[in-house]
Parts: C-alpha cells; structure tokens; sequence
C-alpha cells in the first residue's frame, strides 16, 4: 500500500521542526526534533483521516512525490 508522503524540515524562525502531508491540505505538524515532529504529524494525519471520514469528505489518493524522484 502507498502510503503519503511526508516532508520533514527545521525551521529557524520557529526554533524547531516542521512535518507535513502535502496531499492533506493543512496537515502538519511541529516537534523539537525530527522524531517528535514526525510522531506529531502522524497523529495529526490519523486525525485528519478520521475528521474527513466522519464528515463525508473525500480522502485523497497518495500522489505527491518530490521532484527528485520525479526525475528518475
């Protein structure tokens, strides 16, 4: 199963990290470290998911793929 994609980044303004899901519209997350960013956006994603079923939302496929691998 594919699963979605997730960009991880440290953003100085912020002091700390940033994960999102680009195929789930605002759906991100921050920690003080890598491991506590993704651990977040996880949850954010199960709840994301969660919202979405509950309210008849359509759930997107998994699509995005940065563009380095788009090259290959």
């Amino acid at each position: 199963m594919k699963d979605y994609h997730v960009n991880l980044f440290y953003r100085e303004d912020d002091e700390g990290y940033i994960a999102d899901i680009p195929d789930l519209k605002h759906c991100s997350a921050f920690g003080e470290s890598p491991e506590e960013a993704l651990r977040e956006v996880l949850k954010a994603k199960k709840a994301w998911l969660e919202a979405a079923i509950a309210n008849g939302k359509p759930i997107p496929e998994p699509r995005f793929r940065p563009l380095i691998y788009q090259a290959a």
